[in-house]
């Protein structure tokens, strides 16, 4: 394995075809495992040019693509974003484990099942077709990933599935020294987490959805952290504000979510809001609601144009929440109170950032924002107790081989003795 991701940049170098094998744009744990490991497998079982597993904006696909010499295999996700729309003709097989959107799938092989995390149709698939190259690092991958989706394999939790309990306790019987479950989790959990080092606006928009009602504008970002400590931030409400110009936005809705010493989750939400009626709309909206009952209790903040709530319910996740408030805000437009300066729009869309973070709100269309030109998309990959919870995508530098060397440490960390290889 790291030879082969030692030469995968330098494929790029030279003027022949690629196989490339692209997880989605959240880039969580599951989906550049599958990646990995999936490219790594197709490389030894095919025999076909070693692929490109590093960022997608690091990689011309467009281009490739133009000169008939991409082949695109889709992990962790079947729909293309509308900017990657041209190339859903080089897609030649997709594996995911979430509900199918006939509308939008790819006409090529489609493997799905659902299952709590594609690692494990991964593990399948290398397993039955080529079992002689997985070796210790690939499992270590492969078992750590299938943990962390399945919440520890917790049965009251009910992500895990017959098959992914099937395929991890295979990878730790022919590989006995795979780091303990507990362990691996609880590692993998924090570094989720760790939020530490991003900027304010970094942290609202590396998870970002976006609804929109006719010139109303509402940003809901997930956090992964205390809110408490969150409204402490300095110059947070400065911060508030720059993030929702620089978005349009007319209102804010933070979700956070933590575990505390009970590794119980917490779930919190903030409302930010300059336009008062707005703020008091979203905020009755919320407290009143009944389908999902959030059972909001109100926390104490010094902050104007902000209302906090300790959130009861923590089974309502982001993706329950999306519906009500594009209703709220339907009701809301129709009764003739709009902020100005908006166009009139519908809908539920999605913005996260790739490696180059910066360029991850650009517009794809002169005069519309991404999330106006994107069409609302499946849902991203369940991730542990958090329905939309990538990988902290914004931490500088992530990448395929940090996740890769995170899983060594733990593994050497496991069992002294046993080193990666290196050649």
């Amino acid at each position: 394995m790291e030879d082969y991701l030692q030469g995968c940049r330098a494929a790029l170098q030279e003027s022949r075809p690629l196989h490339v094998v692209l997880g989605n744009e959240a880039c969580d744990l599951d989906s550049m495992v599958s990646a990995l490991t999936l490219a790594f497998y197709l490389t030894k079982r095919v025999h076909i040019p070693e692929t490109l597993l590093i960022f997608r904006d690091e990689i011309d696909l467009d281009a490739l693509h133009q000169a008939g010499l991409l082949t695109l295999i889709l992990v962790d996700h079947h729909v293309l974003p509308k900017s990657d729309a041209a190339l859903e003709e080089a897609v030649a097989e997709v594996i995911d484990h979430r509900p199918i959107d006939q509308k939008h799938c790819p006409p090529c092989h489609v493997s799905v099942e659902l299952v709590g995390s594609c690692a494990t149709l991964v593990t399948e698939r290398i397993l039955q077709g080529a079992p002689e190259i997985l070796d210790r690092e690939t499992a270590a991958l492969l078992h750590g990933t299938i943990i962390l989706d399945c919440v520890n394999m917790d049965l009251k939790i009910g992500k895990a599935t017959l098959k992914d309990k099937k395929y991890v306790e295979k990878l730790e019987s022919l590989f006995p020294d795979l780091p303990d479950r507990d362990e691996i989790f609880d590692c993998l959990q924090k570094a989720k987490f760790d939020v530490s080092g991003l900027t304010t606006e970094q942290m609202l928009r590396k998870d970002q959805k976006v609804v929109y009602r006719q010139g109303i504008k509402v940003a809901v970002s997930a956090v992964y952290m205390d809110l408490v400590a969150f409204l402490q931030r300095p110059d947070l409400l400065t911060d508030l504000g720059t993030f929702c110009q620089a978005h349009s936005c007319d209102a804010l809705v933070t979700m956070t979510i933590f575990f505390n010493t009970h590794n119980e989750p917490v779930r919190q939400l903030a409302v930010f809001c300059p336009h008062v009626a707005l703020r008091m709309m979203i905020c009755g909206a919320l407290e009143h609601s009944h389908s999902p009952v959030l059972k909001l209790t109100p926390l104490p903040t010094t902050h104007s144009d902000l209302q906090a709530y300790l959130q009861g319910n923590t089974q309502v996740s982001r993706k329950k929440l999306l519906p009500l408030l594009q209703e709220a805000l339907s009701a809301y437009s129709d009764s003739g109170t709009i902020p100005a300066g908006q166009p009139e729009t519908v809908g539920v869309s999605t913005e996260q950032g790739d490696k180059g973070s910066d360029r991850a709100g650009n517009s794809l269309t002169p005069g519309l924002s991404q999330d106006e030109d994107d069409p609302p998309l499946p849902p991203t990959p369940m991730n542990s107790l958090v329905d939309e919870c990538p990988l902290d995508q914004g931490l500088p530098k992530l990448s395929a081989e940090a996740v890769f060397e995170k899983c060594s440490q733990i593994s050497l960390s496991q069992s002294p003795t046993a080193a990666w290889s290196k050649k």
